[in-house]
């Protein structure tokens, strides 16, 4: 579903990716660990079709996205790390909103069994999104990417700043995203939170994907040691 073949990508002097190649399978959890200026974003670019590669191939289902941005966009879902709904509105009023957007109509209790899918609790759908906490946004977020049936996930840095227990929720509700068919890329810098969700973990540095490691296979703290052996 996501595939990357030799790609790089410079910003002037600078090697965002360098011969960079990964093959993400429907029904995936990828995490891509790296520090920040690793090129985790450059990529999540590149398959939302922002920018083009300077060389090699990029596609997801099938489709160039820089080529075909439209086409490729009505089957990808973007969770940035802060997601911009708007305050004002209830998170039922966003889902609508942006579910209308995309041509897509639902009734309001289509729209409430999505957020109730995605983990917000049926108290907080009529509450101004102002009144949220961030976790709930990320919620929100990604019941307009459910509702819109999109096939692949792009979250960037999707945990950070979650306090324990949203983060756990957040982990919980990827991998049920996963088990019905969604293919996920996560990009991130939190160890312990990729540890705990991903299937696959691939360590990214100075524009290189340097390792790619079963998650079931490595203990939090192996995980630890290598990514830490691989980045200095």
């Amino acid at each position: 579903m996501i595939s990357l073949n030799s790609v790089s990508k410079q910003f002037n002097k600078h090697l965002a990716l360098d011969n960079f190649s990964l093959e993400i399978p429907e029904g995936e959890i990828f995490a891509l660990l790296g520090p920040n200026g690793a090129g985790k974003t450059t990529t999540i670019n590149l398959l939302l079709g922002f920018i083009s590669p300077d060389s090699g191939t990029v596609a997801v289902g099938g489709i160039e996205p820089f080529l075909h941005p439209t086409e490729a966009r009505k089957i990808i879902g973007y969770i940035p790390e802060n997601v911009n709904l708007y305050s004002q509105l209830t998170g039922l009023e966003n889902l609508k909103y942006f579910t209308q957007l995309a041509n897509s109509k639902y009734s309001n209790d289509d729209l409430r069994h999505f957020l109730a899918t995605c983990g917000l609790q049926k108290s907080a759908m009529d509450r101004p999104l102002g009144t949220y906490s961030k976790g709930m946004r990320q919620k929100v977020g990604i019941a307009i990417a459910y509702a819109k049936k999109s096939k692949i996930l792009l979250m960037d840095e999707p945990a950070s700043g979650l306090d324990p227990l949203a983060s756990k929720e957040l982990s919980d509700l990827i991998r049920k995203l996963a088990k019905m068919g969604t293919t996920i890329l996560m990009a991130s810098h939190d160890l312990f939170r990729v540890k705990e969700t991903a299937d696959r973990i691939g360590i990214i540095h100075q524009g290189k994907l340097l390792k790619s490691l079963q998650a079931a296979e490595v203990t939090a703290n192996d995980l630890e040691e290598i990514y830490l052996g691989t980045i200095v």
